[in-house]
């Protein structure tokens, strides 16, 4: 124990001798979940979409003042004929056209029935979808003032009345969302480079051999190596947690006790993890596109920006061994559901197998010359 101690001590002083690495790992992060909590979002706003009204009715005018007063349309003119709203598309000069056909409030008058028509950029397919979902809501919605207004006295509402309750985010925010899954990515992202670049920095400055000739055992040059980091993670996760607190109003619902305990597994996993690649590699550049290719992989297969049952089922078998997966499916339960600790012990324990098996290998493929 005293060994690691006075390992503790070389790399705390080392880390912090380092000006340059100080704002990197505790400003960086704050910053990038700052920016990346309003920028990385599937929800659609502000959709722009142009009109081709035949009809320049009252009703159709009806119609197009409903999509231009929702606060998912922006309103940006009208065609004047189907060329025109053609070449629109293409031009991305917008990304929905309404085509209203002729006789429009006459048919609704005279026939009950009349037809709209709505064209939709399908370039991005969930974007498209998300689209098309607020166009036809909105289109329904219209359908029942139609009804109300022709035959008030029949129109007893709709048979079946749906009162819909959200909980956990109950005004739907997806910052609420993302935020506990970005902030177990920047942490994870600090973790790896630090620790991948740890060991292989000293191959490269020359003083590992030093190191080798001592005494010092394996696995207390690696506990040394990794608690150092393993604590700064620690500081960041609880910056991140303040900052998800105060500046966009995410409380840990659960206990945080709780989820520092959790964290600190994983931090295992993930130190472990960069210094096994670190162990493989001779220089810094190596180790960092090493780490990268793993991020890559974890970040995408984590379920952060693509629900893991909409993957296919050789990439939900892979995603079994993801700790960034996970991580952020217990971090999201603790801090917006307040689970406990028999919720999701199965991905629990799926972690410390994780961390134990890491340290092990980084410990073993750590080559220690006498």
């Amino acid at each position: 124990m005293r060994t690691i101690l006075y390992i503790l001590q070389k790399e705390f002083i080392q880390i912090f001798r380092d000006k340059a690495i100080l704002p990197i790992i505790f400003v960086m992060p704050v910053f990038q979940l700052l920016i990346l909590s309003y920028a990385a979002t599937f929800e659609i706003k502000n959709t722009r979409f142009i009109t081709l009204d035949h009809d320049n009715s009252v009703q159709s005018k009806k119609l197009i003042a409903k999509f231009r007063g929702s606060s998912f349309f922006s309103f940006s003119g009208q065609a004047v004929n189907y060329a025109e709203a053609e070449q629109a598309l293409k031009n991305n000069l917008t990304d929905q056209v309404l085509i209203i056909e002729p006789d429009f409030e006459k048919k609704l008058k005279l026939e009950k029935t009349a037809s709209v028509q709505l064209i939709t950029n399908a370039i991005n397919g969930s974007a498209a979808s998300l689209m098309n979902a607020y166009a036809t809501s909105i289109v329904t919605d219209f359908n029942k003032e139609i009804i109300v207004e022709q035959m008030p006295q029949k129109f007893l509402g709709m048979p079946i009345q749906v009162k819909p309750v959200y909980w956990y985010n109950p005004e739907l925010d997806y910052i609420t969302f993302m935020v506990p899954g970005i902030l177990v990515l920047l942490v994870t992202i600090i973790a790896m480079f630090l620790s991948g670049m740890n060991l292989v920095k000293e191959k490269e400055v020359g003083t590992i051999e030093q190191i080798n000739v001592t005494p010092i055992k394996k696995y207390q040059f690696i506990a040394g190596k990794l608690i150092p980091f393993w604590v700064i993670a620690n500081i960041d996760l609880g910056i991140g947690l303040l900052v998800a607190r105060f500046v966009f109003q995410i409380p840990v619902e659960g206990n945080i006790f709780l989820l520092f305990s959790v964290a600190s597994v994983y931090l295992v996993v993930v130190l472990s993890f960069g210094l096994f690649i670190s162990t493989l590699t001779n220089t810094m550049q190596q180790s960092m596109f090493i780490s990268w290719f793993f991020l890559v992989i974890f970040i995408l297969m984590s379920g952060l920006f693509t629900p893991i049952e909409s993957m296919p089922d050789w990439a939900q078998f892979l995603v079994k061994f993801n700790p960034v997966a996970y991580f952020i499916k217990i971090n999201r339960m603790i801090m917006l559901k307040g689970s406990g600790f028999f919720d999701f012990q199965k991905e629990f324990w799926l972690l410390v197998l994780y961390a134990i098996a890491m340290f092990s290998f980084s410990t073993f493929r750590y080559r220690k010359t006498a």
